[in-house]
């Protein structure tokens, strides 16, 4: 396990991330406890959660229930010293106008909640899910700035940011002495490269943090799907998941094909392949694998640590 700084501050965090979205949504808290202790043990020390995390992602109005949250704060009790807890606000808590976005209000309300349910006294790195445009950028890092100050948070980051959207973010944080986002959460694999244009550019040239969500592009970089027809029982597609259907076209499909050669000829699977691509990218802090089993970690783990030469990334870069 590799371990580097959370951008420009002197957090050391792993380069592997302990995704929970599964967490009291497709798995039960005993099967979500083995996941998080198999992480613990392997040295992962960064666990990323969003208050948005549970069932109610899958009703007709996606909204928070925080069952991801209650299970991470019940099963951390005794050990909460020993990790990174990384927590989200800002996606809706229920249907009323003031139950979503980045208001003081209802990050204020939002923080109070994570943090019950999280039984801890502080979130390590506290996360804007998306940006709000209905809520000026001064009254949220204002309000983030003060959780900073009263010992709540200790960092802030923010998720699914445009790189104009962080640079205006930090030029008033400058301006006002206000917190400084430290690092963005955005999805990056294989087959999703639009960040490379202006984000990862953005976060080299300014030594943020960069943290990888979807990885193995929601499943699809496993490997385990070979057509828009053929869902394997239990996967996430055969649950339901509708994001993934983005990545079901006929390019992808030849790409994922290519990809799994080269894998087999270096002796890893197609999930490994996939998750050391990204550990190999320079922009790259940490990598979130977001397991519903033990060996989606165990898995991770063994590849961790794998330099790829020129020769590979020049090879993957051509297909």
């Amino acid at each position: 396990m590799y371990y580097t700084n959370l951008g420009f501050t002197g957090l050391q965090v792993s380069n592997l991330t302990l995704g929970t979205m599964a967490f009291g949504r497709w798995i039960d808290e005993k099967s979500s406890v083995a996941i998080l202790d198999t992480a613990i043990d392997a040295g992962i020390n960064l666990i990323d959660t969003a208050n948005f995390y549970g069932k109610g992602q899958d009703e007709q109005f996606k909204y928070g229930t925080g069952e991801c949250e209650e299970i991470i704060g019940r099963a951390l009790q005794g050990r909460r010293d020993k990790v990174i807890l990384a927590t989200k606000v800002g996606l809706p808590m229920g249907e009323n106008p003031n139950e979503s976005g980045l208001s003081k209000f209802h990050i204020m309300r939002e923080v109070e909640n994570s943090l019950q349910r999280l039984q801890t006294d502080y979130i390590d790195l506290y996360q804007v899910h998306r940006f709000d445009n209905q809520t000026q950028l001064e009254e949220t890092l204002s309000t983030l700035t003060n959780l900073v100050t009263q010992g709540k948070v200790r960092y802030i980051g923010c998720s699914n940011y445009a790189a104009w959207q962080i640079a205006k973010s930090c030029g008033i944080s400058d301006l006002r002495g206000f917190e400084h986002f430290v690092s963005s959460q955005s999805q990056y694999n294989l087959l999703s490269r639009e960040v490379e244009s202006e984000l990862v550019p953005y976060c080299l040239s300014e030594n943020m943090g960069l943290l990888v969500y979807s990885p193995m592009a929601r499943g699809m970089l496993s490997g385990k799907y070979t057509s828009r027809d053929d869902l394997p029982e239990g996967s996430r597609a055969a649950k339901g998941e509708q994001l993934i259907q983005n990545y079901f076209t006929d390019q992808n499909f030849m790409r994922v094909d290519a990809y799994k050669r080269l894998a087999i000829e270096n002796e890893v699977n197609m999930s490994q392949f996939s998750l050391a691509w990204i550990l190999n990218q320079p922009a790259v802090t940490s990598a979130i694998v977001g397991a519903s089993n033990q060996s989606h970690i165990t898995d991770a783990v063994q590849i961790s640590d794998w330099k790829w030469s020129e020769s590979l990334n020049h090879r993957v870069s051509s297909i």
